[in-house]
């Protein structure tokens, strides 16, 4: 009974000593943050009336007096009159309902497009169990070999009973998540070879290389690169040899993005202190040892910010592949507003597309948050 009495005298106590809400909590963090003078009080009235009016005038423009579909004549064309007379009172998302498949999934043959919507099903796939530590295995390149053949089966087809189809008729969100796919995976390996050479001091030669084509890749654009592995790759092959535009387009991304990559991976080789990797001499660690086990896992830890913004930049770089005359997601959206009826709501194909890519990028920079937050846990104790 005694022990009883005393837990609740402590509860009473801890209740009695809690501060109040005016020095801590929403109402505190509200009068430091927001309404600390009459300056800072009349900015905070004033973003707030405008964020609720825009607020207030999307809700309405996009829900309230939104036309969600049209009718159709008798030769199968929309009947756009009701979005015409609700231009700019609401939205017209009738177009997205007529012309999604054709954003998502480009020329692909209509009656196969099961075939690419599965297909990003399965990238997702990968890419969430890639992000979950406990698959960091060696079971998880078997994983992405077994799952990449079953994404090129079913874009391709041509076994198993499934059509074949050309990369000329794919597009969309598959070539986007192709691209840009293959394109880090590669890329980021062999930056971190380049960042290695470029830092070697043994070996001169492998160094010169490094810093050449790091400066030759950054020193001109992307849109070069891949005007050049359109027109000027294929005179380099042997007479015969023709490498499709989606391999070309791949391989321009791959070392694009390889350049700028390294120079983030050196950033974070130069960061760590010499100490560490005078500790692993110490230890009678090789090279390599030494590089993978120690001072590769604390350099890339400390430069996972500036990786995953080279890693969003280019996932949006992938729409300049319409220079190759390859149709990505952005580009599907401007054919898909090529079609007559639908020329005037542009507006709304590109908030579909800039939610697409905002979920993705979003996706991106919320999981590095939390794996820098991870590995940096031990290193904060």
């Amino acid at each position: 009974m005694s022990q009883t009495a005393a837990t609740a005298d402590k509860g009473y106590t801890a209740a009695r000593e809690r501060p109040p809400s005016s020095v801590a909590g929403p109402v505190a963090w509200l009068r430091t943050n927001l309404f600390s003078s009459w300056l800072s009080t009349a900015v905070t009235l004033l973003l707030g009336y405008l964020i609720l009016r825009v607020v207030i005038s999307f809700i309405s423009w996009a829900l309230l007096h939104a036309i969600w579909s049209v009718p159709y004549n008798a030769q199968g064309q929309p009947d756009t009159s009701a979005c015409i007379d609700a231009r700019g009172i609401g939205a017209c998302w009738a177009i997205i309902g007529n012309k999604y498949r054709l954003i998502l999934f480009g020329r692909y043959p209509y009656a196969e497009q099961w075939r690419p919507a599965i297909c990003v099903v399965l990238f997702l796939a990968l890419y969430v169990v890639s992000a979950i530590r406990a698959f960091w295995r060696p079971v998880l390149v078997l994983i992405w070999i077994a799952a990449l053949a079953v994404i090129g089966v079913l874009m391709w087809g041509g076994t198993l009973g499934l059509r074949y189809v050309p990369e000329d008729e794919w597009g969309g969100l598959p070539i986007t998540l192709i691209l840009a796919t293959f394109g880090l995976a590669f890329a980021f390996p062999l930056s971190v070879l380049v960042a290695l050479g470029r830092r070697s001091r043994t070996l001169p030669a492998v160094r010169m290389l490094c810093v050449l084509y790091v400066e030759l890749i950054r020193g001109v654009p992307l849109i070069a690169l891949l005007f050049m592995a359109s027109v000027m790759f294929p005179l380099f092959m042997p007479e015969g040899v023709n490498v499709n535009k989606l391999l070309r387009a791949q391989i321009a991304i791959i070392l694009f993005a390889a350049a700028y990559l390294a120079e983030v991976v050196r950033g974070g080789l130069q960061a760590l202190p010499k100490g560490q990797a005078e500790a692993a001499d110490a230890l009678g660690l090789s090279y390599w040892q030494k590089t993978g086990v120690i001072i590769l896992p604390q350099a890339l830890r400390l430069v996972i910010p500036p990786l995953v913004n080279t890693f969003i930049g280019f996932f949006k770089d992938t729409s300049l592949v319409l220079i190759v005359g390859m149709f990505d997601l952005l580009m599907m959206g401007k054919v898909a507003l090529s079609d007559p009826p639908w020329q005037s709501f542009s507006t709304e194909v590109y908030l579909m597309l800039a939610v697409i890519y905002i979920a993705f990028c979003f996706a991106m920079s919320k999981y590095s948050r939390g794996l820098e937050r991870e590995l940096g846990r031990a290193h904060r104790r």
